[in-house]
């Protein structure tokens, strides 16, 4: 997969072999979506509205953090908001599942885990958004529900889309799967509501800066390093995320000499891959964190993400909820 996703996005020409295949995606893809949003098949609407953030690409693209940036924005303003998300490779049995911060990755998703650890607020998860949906507004009290990824799941209504792209990579080549990286066509960018792009935006997008300064303990989270202790120092640096080569950067721009360790997206780790059998500190992502504590590892850290969003963006947010959605007394700014 990740030789396909080099040829993405460096315009390989031999992916001209596979466009026919990609045709054939893209007009699935559009046709599916004209059925839902023509009555073709079933929607479900909830009595809260819903917050989409999702992306076009496979791969990593910063919406998770921007969910978990999202909640806090909502809770500050008044709202309460409940999460929800596929649960990608958990294997529970039954669906939906409530998701805490000390959830078993393995049971409901190493993305969901990490995320319930970024903010305190009712999540549940499973194949199925509407259900899963359904059993948060069951649980809990939230008046507002944010999807985490699902931009593809038409079978749950929402009320504000928002679609989030690399501001490096963007398009790729601007196919459809398999020839390219796009799960619909790039024209489903012009009909969502707000544009983020994890970089420096163009003319009518959101500019979202990741910002990667301090480490956390692996076991430890009192244990807490800033990025600029390590500089100049040799680590190993581990990354399984879908572009595990924006981790890496962060780590060369703060200075440290990184061992790389690429691990396919969502891996599941054994103690063995990640002791590397010397003194070196150990550097990985939060989504790796969640299913590396507990090995015992020692000199082991994980380096958190924050994000940055512009108050023009908080402000269409609020105003695309609707003064009618908001508490009594808040005023949408």
């Amino acid at each position: 997969m990740k030789r396909l996703e080099y040829c993405w996005y460096t315009r390989s020409p031999w992916l001209i072999l596979l466009t026919p295949l990609a045709f054939i995606y893209c007009l699935v893809a559009r046709l599916r979506r004209l059925a839902y949003l023509a009555g073709l098949l079933p929607r479900a609407r909830l009595p809260v509205p819903v917050v989409v953030v999702g992306n076009l690409t496979v791969g990593g693209t910063g919406k998770t953090p921007l969910v978990g940036w999202l909640a806090r924005l909502l809770k500050q303003s008044g709202y309460r908001p409940g999460i929800i998300a596929r649960g990608y490779r958990g294997k529970a049995r039954h669906w939906p599942q409530q998701v805490r911060a000390d959830s078993d990755p393995v049971m409901v998703g190493d993305e969901a885990v990490m995320l319930a650890g970024m903010i305190d607020c009712p999540m549940a998860v499973g194949p199925q958004r509407v259900q899963a949906a359904q059993a948060l507004l069951e649980h809990s009290g939230c008046d507002v529900i944010l999807s985490d990824d699902g931009l593809q799941h038409y079978a749950l209504q929402r009320d504000i889309e928002i679609a989030v792209i690399d501001g490096v990579r963007r398009m790729g080549n601007g196919f459809c799967l398999p020839a390219g990286p796009l799960r619909e066509p790039a024209s489903r960018l012009g009909q969502v509501d707000l544009l983020v792009v994890n970089g420096l935006g163009n003319h009518g997008e959101f500019p979202m800066r990741m910002r990667t300064l301090h480490a956390l303990g692996l076991d430890d989270e009192n244990d807490v390093r800033e990025l600029a202790d390590f500089r100049g120092q040799q680590v190993h640096a581990v990354a399984g995320i879908g572009n595990p080569e924006r981790f890496f950067d962060a780590l060369r721009q703060a200075g440290i000499r990184a061992q790389e360790h690429v691990f396919p997206d969502h891996h599941g780790y054994t103690a063995g891959e990640v002791a590397f059998g010397d003194e070196l500190p150990v550097l990985m992502t939060a989504k790796d964190a969640v299913k590396c504590r507990g090995f015992g590892l020692r000199n082991a850290w994980y380096v958190p993400v924050t994000i940055d969003m512009g108050a023009d963006f908080s402000a269409r947010v609020l105003e695309l909820l609707g003064a009618e959605t908001l508490p009594p007394g808040v005023v949408a700014t």
